[in-house]
């Protein structure tokens, strides 16, 4: 688990490049004086932004089964993994912040969309 990225993630680096190709500017990446280090925040609109991975933060939209082999981790690996990312999200929203959480799974739809126009 130690090779998986915390920054600069292929699902970041695409959304990223839409939001370039969209013409959207200004925004600063892993904020780490803010709880949760969002991974893109526009500061003067207090909007942090999280790309989360649909396997390590357990999309709603997947339903991902658990790994066969040694569930008992895996369920609490994930279960700390949510609690952390409400939590996370709870404190920015205390300090008067919008959060908003982009799933790996839209990207990937959304690319595949522009690849069948």
């Amino acid at each position: 688990m130690r090779a998986n990225k915390s920054k600069n993630t292929k699902p970041e680096l695409i959304f990223r490049n839409i939001l370039c190709a969209s013409g959207i500017r200004g925004y600063q990446l892993n904020k780490n004086n803010l709880p949760g280090k969002p991974d893109i925040v526009f500061s003067k609109a207090k909007l942090a932004i999280f790309i989360n991975g649909c396997f390590w933060h357990r999309c709603p939209y997947c339903k991902l089964t658990l790994p066969k082999s040694n569930q008992g981790f895996w369920e609490e690996k994930f279960r700390k993994n949510k609690i952390r990312d409400k939590e996370k999200q709870e404190g920015l929203e205390k300090l008067g912040w919008k959060v908003f959480v982009v799933w790996e799974c839209w990207i990937k739809s959304f690319v595949n969309d522009l690849i069948r126009l």
